[in-house]
């Protein structure tokens, strides 16, 4: 039994007393020292039940609680109705021979376990390579998968795409424009259509395999075709060289092709909620919580993207998923509440549905930022990006901030060789340790999981100790909340620990017990940085 555990006991015993149920019990690690290694604001959530106020309720839990030496050395109350425990030095040692046994699962849980879940993420259409906007949401999905994963979940990561419509019929004449240029006619090549190299480089394949058979060609159908399968060509390799693949890639047009949009059409119509209008198609919201109603078939007959994206998550939830999680753009903000509103008229538990929509990335250099059209070709590409500053780094930078804020890719930062780079400060750490260990072997001496633990007493080991034992919880909080940058500010926060302990205290002495015990201490903390970079999707190398 944990410390954490022994308390939560306690807590739950001081409930029980009082006939209270139901009640949450959480924890805090004070930010100061004075306050302790665990603090709950359980006295102030009481204060209604019990009719007192938040400090006495919490002078009688301190007196209730029992102070077994194993784990708790003294509780305080502090502030308006805090509690304070101060874990004892054994049970902290006690905790670190955990790390030590579990070795890579520790902190592995089975939270998630039976729980199917889906996690749709990226679904460009393949009209052209994957961009750095599209790589932060790749790099979240992929992250929040591996995480999910950690903690027991049956994940499955999901790609959905249009290979139909306007965009692509723009595609295909793009390539085909590009074809006759090649082929040395002068054309005029509308400033709508895609401007990319990589439509060229498309066109010079179909120019090398089939010559001029294609000139007279005004069928877009060939051109659609041969353009989609190398854009998806190169989606796919993309995505693995950023460290993942997709299970399943799910194509819009088979909701047509099965007659699963009219389904559900028919299934809104029984309820009432559809309404033919001006020559449109209305899913009438305004019955159901909007504020107006929405079109889901336009007048010319194509329908809105409302209609074949109810019809998808439909079918998400007919192939059993327990928890469905949507990964969009800011664009989508505004439109997915129509979706998640037809899946409930349809009678689906739209409470299983979480959407997470990140902010858009911009990319600069110095004082200068680059700007970026799709259409116009002036973007930058995800793997362009990988090159210039390698797979590790993408990855980590896309993840350092909040998916609800604003990332500025900062490329001059992103290309700097030493720890001033975030990702190689962590790196760096684990090199260090690596190379500690190393040096530890060479002298005849290993981290024993039997060694005396207790000789670990300066402030600096306690610290650094007590920092790695947050882990579990800090993987469960990010992947509760689907936080992914969680992670990366405890990693980091990881390595500033370790560079102070290392700082002050040699590890490889002349004592053997001190230094087993250091080594200990090290081995524990390569073990929580390997396992923090291999959830984020980056290596954990032994020399850099």
């Amino acid at each position: 039994m944990t410390a954490e555990e022994y308390i939560r006991s306690e807590l739950s015993r001081f409930l029980a007393s009082k006939k209270i149920s139901g009640k949450d019990l959480q924890f805090e690690v004070p930010r100061q020292k004075q306050f302790g290694d665990l603090s709950t604001n359980l006295a102030m959530q009481l204060a209604a039940d019990l009719g007192k106020s938040p400090r006495i309720i919490a002078g009688e839990m301190k007196d209730f609680i029992k102070r077994d030496p194993a784990y708790i050395e003294k509780v305080e109350v502090a502030g308006p109705g805090f509690l304070n425990f101060f874990i004892t030095k054994s049970s902290i040692h006690h905790q670190l021979s955990e790390i030590l046994t579990a070795g890579s699962d520790f902190g592995r849980s089975d939270t998630g376990k039976g729980i199917r879940t889906q996690v749709e993420f990226v679904s460009a259409n393949p009209t052209g390579p994957l961009t750095i906007g599209h790589g932060r949401q790749a790099v979240l999905g992929d992250t929040i998968a591996r995480i999910l994963e950690f903690l027991g979940y049956e994940v499955t990561r999901e790609y959905y795409y249009n290979n139909a419509g306007r965009q692509m019929r723009i595609l295909g004449d793009s390539v085909r424009l590009r074809y006759l240029q090649l082929l040395g006619e002068t054309i005029s090549f509308p400033d709508d259509y895609y401007q990319g190299d990589y439509i060229i480089d498309i066109a010079r394949t179909i120019l090398n395999n089939e010559g001029e058979s294609k000139r007279n060609d005004t069928e877009l159908d060939y051109f659609i075709g041969k353009a989609e399968k190398a854009v998806f060509q190169d989606i796919r390799r993309t995505i693995a060289r950023l460290g993942f693949n997709m299970d399943v890639y799910f194509n819009e047009r088979t909701l047509y092709d099965e007659g699963r949009i009219e389904e559900v059409l028919s299934g809104l119509r029984d309820k009432n909620l559809i309404e033919e209008r001006d020559g449109a198609v209305w899913f009438l919201t305004s019955r159901i919580g909007m504020d107006q109603d929405r079109v889901v078939v336009k007048s010319s007959g194509e329908p809105t993207y409302r209609l074949p994206d109810i019809a998808y998550h439909r079918e998400k939830f007919k192939r059993g998923f327990d928890l469905i999680i949507d990964i969009f753009g800011a664009d989508h903000i505004a439109t997915y509440p129509d979706v998640l509103l037809g899946i409930k008229a349809l009678g689906y538990d739209p409470s299983k549905v979480k959407v997470l929509i990140h902010q858009f990335v911009t990319l600069s250099e110095g004082d200068q930022k680059i700007k970026m059209s799709t259409r116009k070709a002036n973007f930058v590409t995800l793997d362009e990006l990988m090159d210039e500053v390698g797979v590790d780094v993408t990855r980590f930078f896309f993840l350092m901030r909040h998916m609800n804020s604003h990332l500025n890719f900062d490329l001059t930062l992103a290309k700097t060789q030493s720890d001033e780079n975030p990702v190689f400060y962590i790196q760096y750490a684990h090199a260090r340790i690596c190379s500690i260990l190393s040096f530890g072997s060479e002298k005849g001496v290993e981290p024993d999981e039997n060694a005396d633990l207790s000789l670990l007493k300066e402030s600096e080991s306690l610290d650094l100790i007590k920092h790695l034992l947050q882990y579990p919880a800090v993987v469960q909080s990010a992947g509760e909340n689907y936080e992914p940058h969680r992670i990366v500010n405890f990693l980091t926060d990881t390595a500033t620990s370790f560079h102070k302990f290392y700082t002050e205290h040699r590890v490889v002495t002349e004592d053997l017990n001190l230094t087993q015990a250091r080594l200990a201490l090290c081995r524990a903390t390569r073990i929580i940085l390997a396992s923090g970079c291999l959830l984020l999707g980056i290596s954990a190398p032994q020399k850099m």
